[in-house]
């Protein structure tokens, strides 16, 4: 098949790439088809499309690119030099397409897909395992990528579709997002154990309102509720230490280093005294969020029905 090497239609070398795949990726799978073949009737019977559109595809192709990919051989065709060497780049990008659809299509497999998932630090240690293990005794093949991240970090991991759902506190209110409160999780005053405090059980948080605060950093769920809940009590926490993670908080209480908020740890960790807050109420809710409008594939779908359905009995007793 050869042609005029015609500029009309002709792609130029400084042209936009993504004009460049808009215009050739369509007609890939047929060079591909005929270059396999080297004919273009039964590479149109195996395609099963019609020759003429074959042809035409071959021909506006070989016009895109400026160049002859084919040369007549009788009844048969053969690659030319620049054939064959598109050749190998279209067979990998089709082999790259192939196996990202099988990829998406797994993930969807209503038995074995895979779900995103994303949850705060503080409920990797026994909620999530408690419940992925549940949801998996009548989904065992379901796959899940897990993320364990703060907050915001997480929404803004849902908003860029990296994520399929998330729990997180406080349950946000945002018009692109999709949330729903499922349990609420008290906080009590860690001190270190050699605390004056320390022989207490209960106690008003404005009591704490000489103390040192090690809390989590701006930006965190925890140490927004800390901030609103002091400024509840009549002071603002001064501040001593932050970090980004709550155990390395309890470890830095155990130190000495100051009080903080938390929520009740896994283990119960020693070289500290946790203190039930009587005023303001210390809780923080925990919610499931999810993108506004976004189709859940069929294991998405189910996961989310799970977690709604223990709303009210998310966390470990």
């Amino acid at each position: 098949m050869v042609h005029q090497q015609s500029s009309q239609g002709r792609l130029s070398p400084s042209g936009d790439t993504e004009d460049i795949v808009t215009l050739l990726a369509p007609r890939l799978a047929h060079f591909a088809g005929v270059a396999r073949t080297e004919h273009v009737t039964r590479a149109a019977q195996e395609m099963n499309v019609p020759q003429s559109t074959l042809s035409r595809a071959l021909v506006r192709l070989e016009a895109d690119l400026g160049v002859d990919l084919f040369v007549r051989r009788g009844r048969t065709l053969a690659l030319t030099v620049a054939g064959r060497t598109f050749l190998g780049s279209v067979e990998r990008a089709l082999a790259e397409v192939e196996r990202a659809a099988e990829e998406v299509r797994a993930d969807a497999d209503p038995a074995t897909g895979k779900v995103a998932f994303g949850f705060l630090h503080t409920m990797g240690a026994e909620t999530v395992p408690g419940l992925l293990h549940a949801f998996r005794a009548d989904h065992p093949r379901v796959r899940f990528s897990l993320v364990q991240n703060y907050g915001e970090a997480m929404l803004e991991r849902l908003r860029a579709g990296e994520l399929d759902l998330c729990l997180t506190s406080p349950v946000p209110d945002a018009p692109d997002l999709v949330a729903r409160r499922l349990d609420e999780q008290k906080l009590r005053l860690v001190v270190p154990a050699d605390h004056p405090l320390a022989g207490r059980r209960r106690i008003r948080l404005a009591e704490a309102a000489d103390e040192n605060f090690v809390t989590l950093e701006p930006g965190y769920g925890l140490r927004r509720i800390t901030d609103a809940l002091c400024k509840e009590a009549g002071f603002r926490p001064r501040v001593a230490f932050e970090g980004e993670e709550a155990e390395t908080l309890r470890g830095l209480v155990a130190a000495g280093l100051g009080v903080a908020l938390l929520p009740p740890p896994a283990v119960p960790r020693p070289g500290v005294v946790e203190l039930t807050v009587t005023a303001p109420r210390a809780a923080r809710e925990i919610g499931v969020a999810w993108l506004a409008g976004r189709t859940d594939t069929p294991p998405v779908a189910a996961f989310k029905r799970f977690l709604l359905s223990r709303r009210g009995h998310l966390l470990p007793d």
